[in-house]
Formats: structure tokens, C-alpha cells, sequence
């Protein structure tokens, strides 16, 4: 037996006597119902107060039922609608169901049918409020403000940024392009005491030094050829707060002494002049290089790197925690709607597959701008592997075959060949390996040990 939905039905049709027989059957189910025969005054009362429900005929006056369709779809899409149509527009209300109807009636129809519609349609609604809301339940224990990651890496990053947010430590974030470096310095900040002062990011690797020097530690008036009046830098203007140094590792030797100096001294002095001032910033840089083979390379200070990485965080890439990509994408289709005001188009098992083999080289960053594309490329209401870029297609389409014995190894390196790419797929998880394989826990640590894998090679 369907439970009946407590909120609002809006009827419409420039039949009065269809409007009433119509009130009144939903009314003595126990709905609560707001009737037009103005399809215009209907259409301004939806979008006003989205009803749980809009009834209404395909053929009207001045708004018709596809227009007040359509516009319903753009301003409120999880409002369901349901089409009453004559015989002879059984096409068009097709092509409504394809533009986001719930469903279609034909007159003369019995009201029975159109009472048991209505309960499915709210049934329906009410099921996808209920999975939305525990889709916002589950990504919220699976997320630190904007950074979101079930995986035990990311669930331990979660844990060290509640433990080191409201210290003042400087904090070093480490990680490939794409991987969510400035995500984390802003919920250091946002959780953090500073979190009502100002947020400040440069991108080290973007400006030439002359004029970063000038955006970090401001300038006086003719410090030099343009400086044609005093600016505050970004040190000053991120006091109190929090300064996110992004691309630390490109940052000259030059500008690295007069920033290990400003770390020091808690001071800084603008170009152009001989006075100095207190700041009191706390610093998060970032980073895609690996800062101590620069040091040992000579390109990056050493007492700077240790004064930066007093805490050093390290994001690991999205291929070792693809465990963590169908939250992102469930997330990230949420956004893109949301943002355009439709439903959510969900993947197919074959797209979501090819999402989960992919080896995403650009990272958490690829990814969002992956299903941006194929949300709004996409002609239906879900999204498949046709929606996906050519270069992904490609890469889904090697088969497992391909990629383990390409080069005709033996038995013994297909096996271990097939261990390593099922711990992957498994993020090193051996109970799920084993499952997967068909063995016992036990025959996967005794592969390891045989085929020599060290902790590295298997723990993804």
C-alpha cells in the first residue's frame, strides 16, 4: 500500500468542470489542493511555493502544458508533473515524458488511474527526498568541509586536520596537481580560530619575481617604475589570517631567504622601504614537487623547508584511492545540477565503470571537469560511456587482457600481474582481493611473500 504525501497538488486545466471533479477526488484522498483554471496564475503559484505534485493538462490557453512543464523542470526539478491528454496528442505527451514528465493521461481516463499515478508519483518523490537525504547523511560523515574522501588515506587527513587546525604550526601540503592541496589549507582555516579573518592564496608559480615580491610584501610609493602609489602586501593583508603560498617549490632562492626571514622575525618589509612591520599570518604552502630532492638539489633552502613543513600533509593521488571515486562523482553531479537547475542525471554501470578504471593523471581536478562535460553533453537522463571524452572511451576500452599480457609473461608474473591490479582496484583491501579472486586471505599473503611484493607495492 503506498503512503500518501502530505504536501501540496496543484491542478490545472481551463476546464472548470474538469478542475472540480478533479479537486475533489484528490481532496477526498486526503490532498491538500490548489485548483486553476488560469494556466499563468498556476505557473506563478508553482514557482512561488513548489506544490509535491503539478496535474495539468497538454492543451491550454495562453501558458500550455509544455511550456508550464518546461518552466517547472528549469525552476523546480524534483516537482513532479503528470500530463492530461486527449487521444490525439499521445505524441506530444511522449515527448513530454522525454523532457522530464513524470507521466501522461489520456482522456476520457478513469480516476482510479490517475489517483494510482498520483500516489506513485509522490511515492517516487518522496523516495528520492529520502535518498537525497541520506546521500547528504553519507557524504557529510565522508567529507572535512570541501574535501571529501571515505578512503583510509583521506579519513586520516581528516583526522590530522581536526588535530592541527587550531595550532599556529605552519603546515606543508604535498600532493600531485588536481589533487585538492588548496581544499586543505582552507579547512585548516575554516576550522581554525582565525577562521573569521581573512583566507589568502598566491600562486607562487604564476607571477615573475619582481612582482611577487611586491604582492607578498607590498611596496612604498616609487619603489619602483609604476609604483605610483603605497600597497599593502599579501602577508599584511591576510593578518590575523591565513596566507596560502601555492607552488612554494617555484619560488626563487632570492624570494625564499626574504620569506625564511619573515617566518622568523614575524615581520615584513615592504620594497622600497627601511621600516618593518608586525604581522602575525599563519602560513600553509603547497606544493607538487618533492621538496627534499629540490633541497639536496640546491634549488629550494633547507632551514626553509623545515620552517614550512613543520606539518607536512601528504594528498595522495585519486588512482590510489579509487574507493573514493563514486562518492566524487555522485558529488560533483550533485553540484553540476544543482547548478543548472535539473535532475541528476545518473551514470550507467558501464559509465561508471570506465570512471573507476581510469587512472586520472589530472586527479580529483580531471574528474569534476569530466562529469561537468558529461552532465551537460548528455541528450537523456543519464550519462553513458558515449558521454564520456574520446581519450577516456580509449583508455576503457583496453581490456584486462590487454594490459596483463600484452608481452606473453609467465604464469607466475600474470599471477602477480593480477594480485597487484586487483589490490589496486581494492585499495589494498586483501578480504575484497580474496573475494574477488576466488581464494582465501591467507593464499593472497602467500603470494605476496612468493612473488616478493613489499607493503608499498600492495597497500594502495
Amino acid at each position: 500500500m503506498l503512503v500518501k504525501s502530505t504536501g501540496r497538488i496543484v491542478v490545472v486545466d481551463d476546464e472548470a468542470e474538469m478542475v472540480a471533479l478533479l479537486e475533489e477526488v484528490l481532496a477526498d484522498q486526503g490532498y491538500h489542493v490548489d485548483s486553476y483554471t488560469d494556466s499563468g496564475a498556476a505557473l506563478d503559484s508553482i514557482l512561488e511555493s513548489p506544490p509535491a505534485l503539478v496535474l495539468t493538462d497538454l492543451r491550454m490557453g495562453r501558458v500550455d502544458g509544455m511550456t508550464l512543464l518546461t518552466e517547472v523542470k528549469e525552476h523546480t526539478p524534483h516537482v513532479p508533473v503528470i500530463l492530461i491528454t486527449a487521444f490525439g496528442s499521445i505524441d506530444l505527451a511522449v515527448e513530454a515524458t522525454r523532457m522530464g514528465a513524470y507521466h501522461f493521461v489520456t482522456k476520457p481516463f478513469r480516476l482510479k488511474e490517475v489517483l494510482l499515478i498520483v500516489d506513485r508519483a509522490l511515492h517516487h518523490n518522496d523516495i528520492q527526498r529520502e535518498n537525497e537525504r541520506l546521500r547528504r547523511e553519507v557524504e557529510g560523515r565522508y567529507r572535512f568541509g570541501e574535501i571529501i574522501g571515505k578512503s583510509r588515506a583521506m579519513q586520516d587527513i581528516f583526522r590530522l586536520i581536526e588535530q592541527v587546525a587550531e595550532t599556529t604550526a605552519n603546515i606543508l601540503v604535498l600532493g600531485e596537481s588536481g589533487t585538492g592541496k588548496e581544499l586543505v589549507a582552507k579547512a585548516l582555516h575554516y576550522n581554525s580560530h582565525r577562521r573569521a579573518q581573512p583566507f589568502v592564496a598566491v600562486n607562487c608559480s604564476a607571477l615573475p619575481e619582481g612582482l611577487l615580491e611586491s604582492e607578498l610584501f607590498g611596496h612604498e610609493r616609487g619603489a619602483f617604475t609604476g609604483a605610483h602609489k603605497q600597497k599593502d602586501g599579501l602577508f599584511v593583508e591576510a593578518d590575523g589570517g591565513t596566507l596560502f603560498l601555492d607552488e612554494i617549490g617555484d619560488l626563487s632562492l632570492g624570494l625564499q631567504a626574504k620569506l625564511l626571514r619573515v617566518l622568523q622575525e614575524k615581520t615584513v618589509r615592504p620594497v622600497g622601504s627601511n621600516k618593518e612591520r608586525t604581522i602575525d599570518t599563519r602560513i600553509v604552502a603547497a606544493t607538487h614537487r618533492e621538496l627534499r630532492s629540490e633541497v639536496r638539489e640546491g634549488r629550494f633552502r633547507e632551514d626553509l623547508y623545515y620552517r614550512l613543513s613543520v606539518i607536512p600533509v601528504r594528498l595522495p593521488p585519486l588512482r590510489e584511492r579509487t574507493e573514493d571515486i563514486g562518492l566524487l562523482v555522485d558529488h560533483f553531479l550533485g553540484r553540476v545540477a544543482g547548478g543548472l537547475q535539473q535532475p541528476v542525471k545518473a551514470p550507467t554501470d558501464d559509465a561508471r565503470r570506465a570512471l573507476m578504471r581510469y587512472h586520472w593523471e589530472g586527479n580529483v581536478r580531471e574528474l569534476e571537469n569530466v562529469i561537468e562535460r558529461a552532465h551537460i553533453l548528455s541528450q537523456s537522463q543519464t550519462i553513458h560511456v558515449d558521454d564520456l571524452p574520446d581519450y577516456l572511451q580509449e583508455a576503457n576500452e583496453k581490456s584486462a587482457s590487454e594490459i596483463l599480457f600484452a608481452d606473453f609473461p609467465t604464469l607466475e608474473e600474470v599471477t602477480r600481474r593480477y594480485l597487484m591490479h586487483v589490490l589496486e582496484h581494492t585499495a589494498g583491501n586483501k578480504e575484497d582481493a580474496a573475494r574477488i579472486m576466488g581464494v582465501d586471505r591467507r593464499t593472497i599473503y602467500r603470494w605476496r611473500k612468493r612473488y616478493a611484493m613489499s607493503v608499498e607495492d600492495s597497500d594502495i
